[in-house]
């Protein structure tokens, strides 16, 4: 098994570093960007920091009402429905994005859901990876003619640290054989997300195309952990005894606007001109996890990097084609 090149960059910023921080000095006027989940969480956070930095918003959602009322506060951003289990609503934003005849500058595929119940798309995909892979992968297969007409567009995907739960099961993608467990099934969306990035930037490379994949951190005060027990959050330190977040941004616990700063600077740090196709977090390229601490970062929340099996170009090349004939 072969890997991207995961070499950090010290790049000056760290786990504790807002959004804010890292696109001070950047101008986006002119810039169109599109980002899933842009009105809520880290998503909200990413879109109203591009705003700031003069970027045009354009933010798919499943319900617009909600995100009309979260975006009012961002003029001139846009809001068309969208739903990442509904394969119809997809290319239906798509085509009318497309119709606008707009070059695509970022695409921040920020959406998701985790460590669900057992539900399925009505094509009868487990839902986890529908919605955080499936969709994602199909929405940007759909604007890839407005990416390239960007002439230098960027794709940021949202992975996650939980690529430690689980790789891809080729065999058995949608839980059709093995018992369902939400978190594996969570990690194998997530590793999708990581290894989507990295064949996103093969293919769009020569285009101008370039993509990255983000571990945001555990961010507790969102809608992600809806479905997560308190007292299991607790347990992992995640909450206190009163059931507030902890903050400790060397664990990877962070605030909104801690959460949404490796998202912003992989769309627009300068700092990553020429590269792509890399795993990112707390504001920097990810070091690859030799095998002889797999176990430690496994279990652990202080040690960064990325498993390799989640940078591999072969199985990203693979999940590449498996997704196409899913999405067809």
């Amino acid at each position: 098994m072969t890997s991207t090149a995961q070499q950090p960059l010290n790049s000056g910023f760290g786990a504790a570093s807002t959004a804010e921080e890292v696109i001070n000095g950047i101008d986006l006027t002119g810039k169109v960007a599109i980002v899933t989940g842009g009105y809520s969480g880290i998503g909200l956070e990413t879109a109203r920091v591009l705003h700031g930095a003069g970027a045009r918003i354009v933010v798919p959602a499943r319900d617009v009402e909600r995100a009309r009322t979260a975006l009012a506060v961002l003029p001139g951003t846009e809001v068309e429905h969208m739903d990442l289990l509904d394969p119809a609503s997809i290319d239906a934003f798509a085509e009318k994005f497309l119709a606008s005849g707009r070059p695509l500058h970022l695409l921040v595929n920020n959406a998701g859901i985790m460590a669900t119940p057992l539900a399925r798309d009505t094509r009868g995909y487990e839902a986890q990876f529908a919605a955080n892979h499936l969709g994602h992968f199909q929405l940007t297969t759909k604007l890839w003619p407005a990416l390239v007409a960007a002439n230098g567009a960027r794709v940021v995907v949202l992975s996650s640290r939980g690529i430690r739960f689980a790789g891809i099961d080729f065999d058995d993608l949608q839980f059709e054989h093995r018992t369902y467990e939400p978190f594996l099934a969570y990690g194998q969306s997530k590793t999708a997300n990581a290894l989507f990035a990295v064949e996103v930037d093969r293919r769009g490379q020569a285009e101008g195309i370039r993509a990255f994949a983000v571990h945001p951190g555990l961010i507790i005060d969102t809608g992600l952990v809806k479905h997560l027990d308190p007292a299991v959050l607790q347990a992992a330190g995640a909450l206190d005894g009163e059931g507030k977040p902890i903050r400790d941004p060397e664990r990877q616990m962070k605030t909104v606007q801690q959460g949404a700063a490796t998202s912003v600077w992989c769309a627009t740090s300068p700092q990553l001109d020429g590269l792509g196709g890399v795993y990112c977090e707390n504001v920097d390229i990810s070091p690859l996890v030799p095998p002889e601490n797999e176990t430690a970062w496994t279990t652990g929340d202080t040690i960064p990097g990325v498993l390799p099996r989640a940078v591999d170009p072969e199985a990203a090349a693979r999940l590449w084609e498996v997704s196409k004939l899913l999405t067809a």
